[in-house]
């Protein structure tokens, strides 16, 4: 699960001109949008637990076809790249973890 942040020049209903904003996004999605001058703030209703569960379910049914068509792909290149894709896993799965625990907490301090 990513989370990102970003600034752009929007229309504030609340200021009725263009003003800077900060703009907070969850798997690329829009989570929330706040103006920098009179701080309204225009939340969105995602829920980051649902968001998370489609994102795994989503690379855990795509898995398959995923190893399928890379094994097509390129015989020889899929067997010798699959050795330090198994002894990686481990790593890329705690540094998922990490990323997805970092972005409950900021969202937890809104």
């Amino acid at each position: 699960m990513k989370f990102s942040e970003s600034d752009a020049t929007l229309y504030c209903t609340g200021c009725h001109d263009e003003t800077l904003h900060h703009i907070r996004y969850l798997n690329g999605n829009i989570y929330s949008i706040e103006c920098a001058i009179c701080h309204r703030k225009n939340d969105r209703d995602i829920n980051p637990v649902r968001e998370l569960y489609k994102e795994v379910y989503k690379r855990v049914t795509s898995k398959p076809s995923r190893m399928t068509h890379e094994y097509k792909e390129d015989h020889n290149k899929f067997i010798v790249q699959l050795p330090k894709r198994v002894l990686s896993k481990p790593y890329r799965i705690k540094k998922y973890v990490s990323e997805t625990k970092e972005a409950f907490k900021k969202l937890k301090d809104e």
